[in-house]
């Protein structure tokens, strides 16, 4: 990555956000923590970043409201005056069969996990010059079948046409989109969501045979952020242990 990057992770307080926001510093990008309530973790990773020598600010904001997503791009227009990576990680997510999801669950995980991600890609085209990179966190949920996941799948199959679309439009611009697809990885919210025997099912059919780490991912988050990727866009790169998708 080039030094002095600026690079905003929404979601960024814990799991893979705070480890993306930790890789990208690492890799000299100043960067923008952004959460919505866990102020403690949020601090904490701020504090890491500049103990690199990096630039870092916290910004409390609701993204999956459009006021918070304004709200955010304000404060990085403010701060920083532009922005060269955009990482929509911030999610939430929920294990629901179909006949007991209410209105108001699917319109909550629908703004957060897919509606921030065509919003925040919006304002942080409109500051963002050649060579920058809008990085969406899918999940490989949006190509399984698996019991009570279809409102996390929908939402995630969205991002996935999001970034296809978005890379043609942004393209011109030298602004490439892509998504990192992850298998399933050592959260809080995917211990506290998914039952044990789901996850070592999952496990069972991964070759490398484990569950992933936030780092695994973070790692090719910061690869598809580097100058290297400067030829990758519109892509799904999954990263999961090697099970098969379609």
């Amino acid at each position: 990555m080039r030094k002095s990057n600026v690079a905003v992770v929404t979601g960024a307080s814990r799991g893979i956000g705070a480890a993306v926001a930790r890789r990208l510093a690492r890799d000299g990008a100043d960067v923008v923590v952004n959460y919505s309530a866990n102020e403690v973790a949020a601090s904490s990773v701020v504090e890491e970043i500049r103990g690199m020598g990096r630039r870092a600010i916290a910004v409390r904001a609701n993204v999956s409201e459009i006021e918070g997503i304004k709200l955010l791009f304000a404060r990085v227009a403010a701060e920083f005056d532009r922005i060269d990576v955009l990482v929509n990680n911030a999610a939430t997510f929920e294990v629901c069969a179909m006949q007991d999801v209410q209105p108001t669950a699917f319109n909550k995980l629908f703004d957060l996990n897919a509606r921030s991600v065509f919003f925040a890609s919006e304002e942080a085209a409109r500051l963002m010059g050649k060579g920058g990179r809008i990085i969406n966190i899918s999940s490989d949920l949006s190509c399984m079948s698996m019991h009570g996941t279809s409102l996390y799948a929908g939402a995630k199959a969205a991002i996935e046409a999001f970034t296809r679309v978005h890379a043609a439009e942004l393209g011109p611009r030298g602004i490439t989109v892509n998504a990192v697809s992850p298998g399933i990885v050592d959260t809080d919210a995917l211990r506290a969501n998914m039952p044990d025997q789901m996850i070592q099912g999952i496990v069972s059919m991964t070759p490398l045979g484990r569950v992933g780490a936030p780092e695994d991912v973070a790692d090719v988050v910061a690869f598809i952020a580097s100058d290297d990727s400067r030829w990758i866009t519109g892509q799904v790169l999954h990263v999961n242990g090697g099970v098969l998708m379609r």
